[in-house]
């Protein structure tokens, strides 16, 4: 039976295995179905501590992994199929194959709920974003489109302002369902400008974004428009199935965690970065909730031997 295994690799799994590893738990690392995690399909990331001139998603990931091999953190590819307790600890499978460990540490992030649309995910990181706090220092004097209707959208929209020379928030409905402070927030924005009863239906540009078409759902009109950026903000999902009717979610459906730690519900079964963040969802944020983590296992595994 090993120390820890920890499921995904994002920041928030490799911070983990990094410092399990030199803590000589000998950790043991699923990188599941998506490698690397959101970063992966993010171009340039400026706001990471440590690099002077920003350093794109799939290299700061990729640097993170030979760190954490550099301390031999055991890598599999597969993605794991279930996670249940057993005596002593948890039993992890994945490719047909049983692990066993005292104790897991749960970080396989959250999934960007997407538009749906073809060019969508052709222009990912080249206009379009799911992350304003990303990517917004990149759309300065530009305009740019924020599609939702709930609080995210508000505060993206919000945000976008202080970059962009203008933000279109559009919404299929003819009203908001974010909290009243918020709608009147954006209301009172100069900068934004409300397009109700409207969806996104295409994005067009051949290597960035450089418009849109939109559609009215009342009438079936449709019209093209000239825009710089497309922020998707209409919600995260965390990735939880593993562990649905094993954890306590709380009403996201987010990972509940005990504050100030990374402790669940379940002794010995960790949770870090953006599987129980509905709040920052930031690299930097996962990062420091897997150091939490690795240090939550540690102390866990020596209170218990």
């Amino acid at each position: 039976m090993r120390n820890v295994i920890i499921i995904g690799s994002g920041p928030a799994g490799w911070t983990a295995a990094i410092y399990a590893a030199r803590a000589d738990l000998n950790p043991l690392l699923f990188e599941g179905a998506e490698p690397g995690g959101q970063l992966m399909t993010t171009t340039e990331v400026e706001n990471f501590p440590g690099f002077e001139h920003g350093v794109q998603g799939p290299d700061l990931m990729a640097v993170m992994r030979k760190q954490a091999q550099r301390f031999e953190t055991e890598i599999i590819s597969s993605m794991v199929d279930s996670l249940k307790q057993i005596e002593g600890g948890f039993e992890v499978t994945a490719a047909g194959k049983a692990y066993q460990a005292k104790t897991v540490i749960l970080s396989t992030g959250a999934t960007a709920r997407r538009l749906g649309l073809e060019n969508e995910k052709r222009l990912y990181g080249q206009g379009v974003s799911a992350c304003a706090t990303c990517d917004g220092f990149f759309f300065k004097n530009k305009n740019v489109i924020v599609v939702g209707g709930g609080d995210s959208a508000m505060e993206e929209s919000s945000f976008l302002t202080r970059f962009a020379s203008k933000v279109y928030l559009v919404h299929r409905r003819d009203e908001f369902r974010a909290s009243k402070i918020m709608q009147e927030r954006v209301k009172n924005n100069p900068k934004i400008e409300i397009i109700f009863n409207t969806e996104v239906v295409d994005i067009l540009g051949k290597d960035k974004v450089e418009g849109v078409v939109l559609k009215d759902v009342q009438s079936g009109e449709t019209r093209e428009m000239q825009i710089d950026g497309v922020f998707a903000a209409i919600g995260h999902e965390p990735n939880v199935s593993l562990v649905k009717g094993l954890l306590d979610l709380d009403e996201k459906n987010y990972v509940k965690t005990v504050p100030g730690s990374s402790k669940t519900n379940i002794p010995g079964l960790f949770a870090c970065g953006d599987v129980q963040d509905a709040r920052y969802r930031q690299a930097v944020t996962a990062a420091g909730s897997g150091c939490m983590a690795a240090l939550d296992a540690e102390k866990f595994l020596s209170d218990n031997e």
